[in-house]
């Protein structure tokens, strides 16, 4: 093969280091033609890690297979992962493939792996990735085919501009079928998927895939048989007899799907001649690449089948970083700045991550979109508009860290040094005026509080949350002003349950989570009046202060009202402010549960004084007497928070979760049916919504959303008030 193949527009397969373009850097190692940057995504339990382990394996980064239910997987390195069997934090980790066929045979090619959470929980670290990723893997389980994370993580794959292949996992288990999986892709995901390989049987009987790009067959011994326990060496076989029809169908399908997308294969196809395996290789990666088509690969990462075909497609079909969309960015004016790939270019490239490091403390995860970035070099950033020397350089290997002393442009590694930076920082020269777009985050769905069972423990929360917040921008953390409660917010249960565990392990603070208290309010519902006497006498100047108070109902959302209608001078002007003070001071906590009074007008209109004995104080404490008298004969009644929520849910699932939301006292406001999606407004109390997210996911098996915003305030049903007195009767006392 000669030294550069071209199709019809700009791929261009370099297999020779000296026709490799200027932009590299001649102390580059793999140049940039021959470097991948990819993702692993997919739903919770599709295989995502399983597949990664083997990847590394089969490229020779580790020696022994780490499987997931047994704790060792090189990518899951987190004690919680561990534990769990889940992934929960994106872990990078550079290996290198030699592909077994195609113009790079031969060329060892750097692939750096980015191993993304499959939990919606975790969906954050997923859309970081996907941001600086050139490519990517999606893997399906070929029994459950397309499930609703595979959905969420497609769509931030089509949101940044990511090509991909689809790895339908699990071919060897009960109920596989390769060919519903393709087909849900389709219909589900309104993806362009078509087989680059058929399976070879299915279940127990899956044995090998054929290549229907290069017209072969490979076959796989069951566990790689005595030879070849690991899998290292499937055999090269003429497609069985049975299969070449089904091949030969197959193969045709892929042939005319490509033709659309280069015109060789199109010419070729149109006239009947034979398309050469180049061509028809050299479409497919056209085609993967332009966004519009994703090629299918069955296999079983689990038992060693079809991973280094996968392998392969990443070289063959997957991107360079020289072949994806120019990065655009915004200079200090707002105008469009490309960011083009070159090692001989100022540096810029996009903070996606921080992590802190028990050892080398803050980990900054950088993608180097231009330029050599060496270490020692001061970077800037536009954000804070301050420069920060970057000490050291590391390419990480999941928990593991290799020095280096240079990150050239397309390369994925992480700096130390550099203090004040977040996620989505572009760091760049001084004098490169451009800021990358970062990627975009969802809003938190749930909140627990927490609090820290000793004042030691108290400082350590404190900071111990500061950096967990820095590290993860979907969680939010505030104090509570009504109950003065730290209050965490998260995508899940699972996600916060995760932030505490780390908290305690990490950290060392020991803290007690919960629901968070709801902030109640108080009002009245009839006028009153009260009288408030502070008469004390001690032998000498004694206190003297005596006030008489009407109060009503006020419009709703119009607060507390004090009205001075004192004639006469009854009560001095010096004590009528001492007198609202103390009325103020009194709403702070009402007479049915003790919370905050709303809504009420105060109007202050008698009272008497003491020459000598009446003081501020004194007419401070009887505005309190008064309107707590008062207020005990108006009909107080607590009221609760009412939430507005929207549930978007398919149609199967759309009683279930009207049922739950009057199980919760909610009341439904109108339903709207579009695009076989029902959307259902409701107002719900906010006691009734702690857990709500995690259960609608239950109740639909993942497929239902809701967003939950603050409503208004509704009157607490007596036939709960009782246990909510009860309970704040127990709490500790307000301030």
């Amino acid at each position: 093969m000669s030294s550069s193949i071209e199709n019809s527009t700009k791929i261009i397969v370099v297999t020779e280091k000296s026709k490799t373009s200027p932009v590299n850097a001649k102390d580059r190692g793999a140049p940039l033609e021959w470097t991948r940057n990819i993702g692993i995504a997919a739903h919770i339990d599709a295989g995502k890690t399983t597949t990664s382990e083997r990847i590394l394996f089969y490229s020779g980064s580790i020696h022994k297979i780490g499987e997931v239910h047994e704790g060792t997987a090189v990518t899951d390195w987190m004690e919680q992962e561990r534990e769990r069997g889940i992934t929960i934090t994106a872990a990078a980790i550079s290996c290198a493939w030699d592909a077994s066929w195609g113009p790079w045979k031969g060329i060892r090619t750097h692939i750096n792996v980015i191993d993304t959470p499959g939990h919606v929980d975790f969906t954050a670290e997923v859309e970081r990735s996907m941001r600086v990723l050139d490519g990517a893997v999606a893997v399906f389980c070929a029994v459950a085919g397309v499930q609703p994370q595979s959905e969420t993580v497609w769509r931030q794959a089509n949101k940044y501009g990511v090509p991909r292949v689809a790895f339908v996992n699990k071919m060897d288990r009960v109920g596989a079928d390769f060919f519903r999986a393709v087909r849900e892709m389709r219909e589900k995901l309104g993806a362009n998927a078509h087989p680059l390989f058929l399976p070879i049987g299915k279940e127990e009987s899956f044995s090998g895939v054929i290549d229907l790009v290069q017209n072969v067959a490979y076959h796989f011994e069951d566990d790689g048989g005595k030879d070849d326990p690991l899998g290292l060496h499937p055999t090269t076989h003429e497609i069985p007899d049975e299969l070449k029809e089904q091949a030969r169908e197959y193969r045709e399908k892929l042939i005319e799907a490509v033709s659309d997308f280069d015109d060789v294969v199109a010419e070729k196809y149109l006239g009947g001649e034979e398309i050469t395996v180049d061509e028809l290789m050299l479409g497919v990666r056209k085609a993967t690449i332009s966004l519009k088509f994703v090629g299918t690969i069955p296999g079983s990462a689990l038992k060693n089948k079809g991973v280094q075909r996968l392998l392969d497609c990443v070289v063959n079909y997957l991107p360079n970083p020289l072949e994806v969309a120019t990065i655009k960015g915004q200079d200090s004016d707002g105008k469009e700045v490309s960011v083009v790939v070159d090692d001989n270019a100022k540096v810029a490239g996009l903070a996606f991550k921080l992590w802190t490091d028990p050892f080398v403390g803050r980990l900054v995860f950088f993608r180097v979109y231009t330029g050599a970035l060496r270490k020692g070099t001061s970077l800037y950033n536009p954000r804070t508009r301050r420069s920060e020397r970057v000490s050291r350089l590391v390419r990480m290997r999941a928990n593991d860290r290799e020095e280096i002393d240079v990150a050239y442009s397309g390369d994925i590694c992480a700096l130390v040094g550099v203090k004040e930076v977040i996620t989505g920082d572009t760091l760049c020269n001084e004098d490169y005026d451009v800021r990358l777009e970062p990627p975009s985050f969802p809003e938190p769905v749930i909140s627990m509080s927490v609090e820290p069972n000793s004042k030691g423990d108290q400082e350590k929360m404190g900071i111990a949350l500061q950096r967990l917040v820095a590290e993860d921008p979907t969680l939010k953390v505030k104090t509570d002003s009504d109950t003065g409660q730290t209050i965490l917010s998260g995508m899940g249960e699972l996600h916060l349950d995760i932030i505490v565990d780390r908290m305690k392990r990490e950290f060392k603070v020991e803290a007690t989570v919960g629901k968070p208290q709801i902030a109640y309010r108080e009002t009245i519902l009839a006028p009153a009046e009260g009288e408030g006497k502070f008469i004390r006498q001690s032998g000498g100047k004694g206190q003297y202060g005596h006030c008489v108070i009407k109060i009503e109902p006020n419009e709703k959302g119009k607060g507390i009202e004090v009205i001075n209608e004192i004639v006469g001078g009854v009560i001095p002007k010096e004590f009528i402010k001492p007198t609202t003070d103390g009325i103020m001071e009194a709403c702070n906590n009402g007479v049915v549960a003790g919370y905050p009074v709303v809504d009420v007008i105060a109007r202050i209109v008698d009272g008497s004084f003491h020459e000598v004995d009446s003081s501020e104080l004194a007419f401070k404490m009887a505005g309190i007497f008064g309107f707590k008298e008062a207020m005990k004969k108006a009909s107080p009644i607590l009221l609760e928070p009412i939430m507005a929520v929207e549930v978007t849910t398919p149609e199967d699932y759309q009683g279930d979760l009207m049922g739950d939301i009057n199980r919760r006292r909610g009341t439904i406001q109108g339903i709207e049916n579009k695009n076989n999606a029902a959307i259902v407004n409701a107002n719900v109390p906010l006691e009734m919504l702690f857990g709500y997210v995690t259960d609608i996911r239950s109740l639909s098996k993942g497929r239902a959303s809701a967003s939950i915003t603050p409503s208004h305030f509704e009157q607490v049903p007596n036939s709960i008030l009782q246990k909510i007195v009860e309970t704040a009767s127990k709490a500790p006392a307000r301030t």
